[in-house]
């Protein structure tokens, strides 16, 4: 089915750019225009937005749904528990999962509640940053959570970046794929999040790649520099952070594209082993990273335990030198009356000279050993 052949175009835009170059996709706050949580309201029949002349209401919107047949979206940003309350009793939404979407904070995970599909993904974003430093933040974490009815799609975002706005337009393209109900707006959300998941894994290896050459440059004399160990440790966080929303998010995706689900459309369904597929290229690009970074680390503080004893051979060296002419010193200066050319003509002459030449020669053998 062709439809179903163009299925990642529709949901991935031709034009895609780099993270770090994207202008337009996050927003920050909830759509300006509205007062409420409700970002946007829709009912779509065959594919196509219905076209009401006003905006609808979750209430309105289901009326006309089950009075016509289709499904509604809607879009929330940060709804309250009181603003929620209306839309769960209207669909008919878990309690469980109502408390989950309002309270955020949750781990990416796939549950059945009677006759919807609550999902939870956990968006990230890459924040630009000029150089990385121990309190460079790299990554920023959102929410989307998503209830996939029969008749309802129903999103819920929390965080200042995740915008589905874009999305929404995309599929409004092509109405051949949204016909196919709110299962096909489950998979654009998943495939959408899985593409920036990518995207943030990139500019990632970017900073890894940065990090690991800093380390391992020569420095002074053809010595590896080494680098500060915070800022390392400090990608380390943002790597887990990464972590944490990447690999809970695989099973989830491998139930919906192997197990039959009455929610699914069976030519939707296929496509989600896609997104696996993908999610776990991420997943092992992250533990990866994660592995990397533990062995740069490592290599650092040896860096720098390599770099102390160093400076310690050093100083010790040049110890043993002085204290040749320390000792010398310390002898003629007891001031005895029977000393050894003390009244010499030559005894001065040849002590200096005596002592000059032990010290070069200690000089020599600690450089030739690598101390110096």
């Amino acid at each position: 089915m062709s439809m179903i052949r163009d299925l990642r175009a529709v949901v991935r835009p031709s034009s895609r750019v780099s993270l770090r170059k994207e202008t337009g996709t996050y927003d920050t706050t909830r759509d300006p225009a509205t007062a409420s949580a409700v970002v946007d309201c829709a009912v779509y029949r065959d594919g196509r937005r219905v076209e009401t002349g006003a905006p609808l209401g979750p209430q309105e919107a289901m009326r006309l749904v089950r009075r016509d047949g289709g499904f509604v979206w809607i879009g929330l940003h940060e709804p309250t528990e009181d603003e929620f309350a209306g839309i769960a009793r209207e669909f008919g939404l878990h309690p469980l999962a109502v408390e989950d979407a309002v309270q955020a904070h949750q781990r990416p995970k796939l549950e059945r509640y009677d006759d919807s599909l609550f999902t939870v993904f956990k968006t990230i974003h890459y924040i630009d940053h000029d150089r990385l430093t121990a309190n460079s933040e790299v990554v920023e974490t959102g929410e989307v959570m998503c209830f996939t009815g029969r008749d309802f799609f129903i999103t819920v975002r929390h965080g200042g970046q995740g915008s589905l706005r874009g999305l929404r337009r995309r599929l409004q393209d092509d109405p051949e794929l949204l016909a196919k109900g709110p299962s096909a707006v489950l998979h654009a959300i998943a495939d959408h999040v899985v593409d920036g998941y990518i995207a943030v894994a990139d500019a990632v290896q970017d900073d890894i790649d940065e990090v690991e050459t800093e380390v391992f440059s020569p420095g002074r004399k053809g010595a590896p520099r080494g680098t500060d160990a915070g800022r390392i440790y400090q990608l380390k966080r943002e790597v887990l952070e990464f972590k944490r929303a990447v690999s809970p998010l695989l099973r989830p995706m491998q139930l919906l594209s192997e197990r039959p689900m009455r929610l699914i459309d069976p030519d939707i369904q296929k496509y989600f082993r896609d997104v696996a597929d993908h999610l776990a290229r991420v997943q092992e690009q992250v533990i990866g990273f994660d592995e990397l970074l533990n062995s740069i680390l490592q290599a650092n503080l040896a860096q720098a335990s390599v770099a102390q004893n160093e400076d310690m051979r050093k100083i010790t060296s040049w110890a043993a030198i002085i204290a040749v002419p320390t000792m010398v010193c310390g002898v003629y200066g007891m001031n005895f009356e029977h000393m050894p050319e003390l009244h010499w003509r030559y005894g001065y002459p040849l002590v200096l000279g005596v002592t000059v030449a032990i010290c070069l020669g200690i000089h020599r053998t600690l450089k030739r050993n690598g101390w110096l």
